[in-house]
């Protein structure tokens, strides 16, 4: 009987110990106090402050407008990176640019900035909101191309040289036959790419400007000043919005699963 419930009761332990604090840092946003010794009461002022705070807002559409760019770009030169890896019909040639491309996602995250700070800097780019974006840009390509390519690898071959066979170009092949069974995929990407944007902060804070910073610079920024009751608002409406992110993404995945079946 005991050794039935002793992995749950571990692994329940484990979940404990990784959620507890985000868990505290939730309730204590609603906390009516500033302070953090004892929760006083419930109350939604913090966030009602959070939305009144002009530099927050600035940095939080700040924050919208690099995601989105960078996602756009991502998407375009990911999908067209995990489909000239699947059109090398060498494995060897395909097996190389793959692990080219899963290098980005292995190395640390202050590796990647110190190397992009070197880039700008020998280009002589100043840095703001392009160097930021661009930035953004180089490390989503690489989950891009890793969410569209298995998708690629068990695509059916046949429906590609049945287009070209019939006098269809290439690129009315990928527009017509490929591309709308890359959507599911896509969209993964995409949330993936959201996600990495509004979570990343190393390279964010490395490759930003004057004027420019993502909220995770921001809250960093903020705690230098001590830990405000508005950092934990702003923190958990984050953590909201990568869990809403996540969800979605594990909906579309399941579903293209289920098609891959049927």
């Amino acid at each position: 009987m005991v050794k039935k419930y002793t992995g749950k009761i571990y692994l329940a332990l484990c979940y404990i110990f990784l959620y507890m604090p985000i868990i505290f840092m939730m309730v204590f946003s609603f906390n009516e106090s500033r302070y953090t010794k004892a929760f006083t009461g419930f109350s939604l002022k913090w966030y009602m402050e959070l939305f009144k705070d002009e530099s927050i807002m600035k940095v939080f559409f700040q924050t919208l407008i690099i995601t989105g760019i960078a996602t756009i770009f991502a998407l375009i030169i990911g999908t067209i990176g995990a489909w000239s890896i699947y059109r090398a019909f060498n494995p060897k040639l395909r097996s190389y640019f793959m692990n080219v491309t899963y290098l980005p996602l292995i190395l640390p995250d202050i590796v990647i900035a110190i190397g992009m700070i070197i880039l700008y800097v020998f280009f002589k780019l100043n840095f703001g909101y392009f160097t930021i974006i661009l930035s953004h840009i180089i490390f989503n390509i690489p989950f891009v191309v890793f969410a569209i390519l298995p998708k690629l690898l068990t695509f059916d071959k046949s429906l590609y040289d049945a287009g070209m066979d019939l006098g269809a170009k290439q690129f009315q092949v990928f527009k017509r036959i490929v591309l709308p069974q890359l959507i599911p995929n896509i969209i993964i990407g995409a949330l993936v790419c959201i996600t990495m944007s509004l979570d990343d902060f190393t390279v964010s804070y490395f490759t930003s400007g004057n004027g420019v910073a993502t909220l995770s610079v921001k809250i960093y920024s903020m705690t230098k000043r001590g830990i405000s009751p508005k950092i934990n608002a702003l923190s958990t409406l984050l953590f909201a919005i990568i869990i809403i992110i996540s969800a979605i993404t594990y909906v579309f995945k399941n579903r293209g699963v289920k098609n891959e079946k049927i």
